[in-house]
């Protein structure tokens, strides 16, 4: 009878053990074990190559080992676009909460695959860790962004493009190239072949993306023939229109470029190293700001600058669309100037200011002051965009509505800037 007992609880242990093997084996998690991957370069607006690690679980034959650690390494390159780095697709605590509920589907194996659109076909590193139990593979991917960014928007993580646009449409760019004052960025676009296509692989991301892209050199052509149709019809320019023309932008963005050379035994080698900066054209805030490097070697300069520039302006775009996203929920942003005319007194310019102020705060949601001096006003508003759709509308407001002293009259219009005079009756 003692015998049996032992037989019997021996069994039971067994079983208890197998049943345990067997539910880990259904609660094994998908998420990836690596967060080890960094970006080697964006290869286009939509893809980028990743170096990344994968580890296998303990134990197993080898080839399963690999197996294992190779998809591992795919969903470290995947979780890298999606929450790694300085510029990931999920940037808001909302968009992380959400991912959160899907993320043990998403990371599923033959879901991660549809997004590696290439792999190597060798193993930068393989090495066996934790006294031969775990392996740790190197490799790299390319990895499709833009595939990941529409599955996100189609399970309602990410916001649609369209919704942005609907809200704010999207901005309003110009690329100009950085100038240290002695000669117009017009006149380096046309003589300097290198910053020509700094800004042409920055307009083509642009344009890839669906923003609106204002081309400087055109931008002047326009103005140009504006005046040419003034002449034309013996009237005098337009100087507010011209102005608000030049700065047309919502937001611009200037670069520089350089290929430094260097001999490697009997041949020169070269790389392209680029600066790019965001700017928001009517406050003048930095968005964000990137250095980009091709790597080393001999090629015409033309290709090494197009290489380093899909390195930075690939993150600059992120930040652009994280502060798009940022406006959204505040309301449209203006600008607004206010000065008064000088032959009212110290003591009346304030009061008129107080009053301005006070149309303000009943058409924001917020306001902040950048300026008030005796004679002049500077002010940011955003306004909800379903009741303020452009700057007229605003000003509209403004006009039917000021009460103090004096003639509230328009200076320029711009799509974010109000330029706005007060002046005697």
């Amino acid at each position: 009878m003692k015998k049996l007992s032992v037989i019997i609880l021996t069994i039971f242990c067994i079983a208890s053990l197998v049943f345990a093997k067997s539910e880990k084996s259904k609660t094994k998690s998908n998420l990836p074990r690596s967060h080890e991957a960094v970006i080697l370069e964006s290869t286009s607006p939509s893809e980028v190559m990743v170096r990344a690690t994968g580890y296998s679980s303990e134990g197993g034959k080898a080839a399963e080992m690999d197996k294992e650690a190779e998809a591992d390494a795919r969903k470290a390159a995947v979780w890298l676009i999606l929450l790694g780095g300085t510029d990931p697709l999920l940037q808001t605590d909302a968009e992380k909460a959400e991912f959160a509920k899907i993320q043990e589907e998403f990371f599923a194996p033959s879901n991660i695959k549809q997004f590696i659109v290439w792999e190597s076909d060798y193993y930068h590193s393989r090495l066996k860790i934790d006294g031969g139990k775990t392996l740790k593979i190197e490799k790299t991917f390319k990895v499709n962004k833009s595939l990941i960014h529409d599955y996100l928007v189609e399970r309602g993580i990410l916001t649609k493009t369209a919704a942005i646009t609907e809200a704010l449409g999207l901005p309003t760019i110009m690329v100009i190239p950085e100038t240290d004052g002695k000669q117009a960025p017009i006149e380096l676009l046309r003589t300097n072949p290198n910053l020509k296509k700094g800004a042409e692989v920055i307009e083509a991301y642009l344009t890839a993306r669906k923003f609106e892209v204002i081309v400087p050199e055109q931008q002047q052509a326009l103005q140009e023939l504006t005046s040419a149709h003034y002449t034309l019809q013996g009237a005098s320019e337009d100087y507010s229109y011209l102005l608000a023309l030049s700065i047309g932008s919502d937001i611009y963005i200037t670069y520089n470029v350089a290929v430094e050379s260097r001999l490697l035994g009997s041949s020169t080698v070269k790389k392209g190293v680029v600066g790019c900066r965001a700017y928001e054209t009517t406050t003048g805030r930095l968005l964000g700001t990137e250095t980009g490097y091709s790597p080393e070697r001999t090629a015409p300069d033309a290709v090494l600058i197009e290489e380093a520039m899909n390195d930075a302006v690939d993150k600059v775009i992120s930040r652009i669309m994280a502060y798009w996203k940022e406006d959204i929920q505040q309301g449209v942003q203006y600008k607004v100037i206010l000065n008064i005319s000088d032959s009212f007194t110290k003591s009346e310019a304030e009061d008129m200011i107080y009053a301005f102020g006070d149309l303000l705060k009943k058409a924001g949601k917020r306001i902040k002051e950048n300026v008030m001096a005796d004679y002049s006003y500077d002010v940011l508003i955003w306004c909800d965009p379903a009741l303020y759709q452009s700057s007229s509308d605003l000003y509209r407001f403004f006009k039917q509505n000021y009460k103090g002293q004096g003639r509230l009259e328009r200076v320029s219009l711009n799509r974010k800037l109000i330029l706005l005079n007060i002046v005697e009756e």
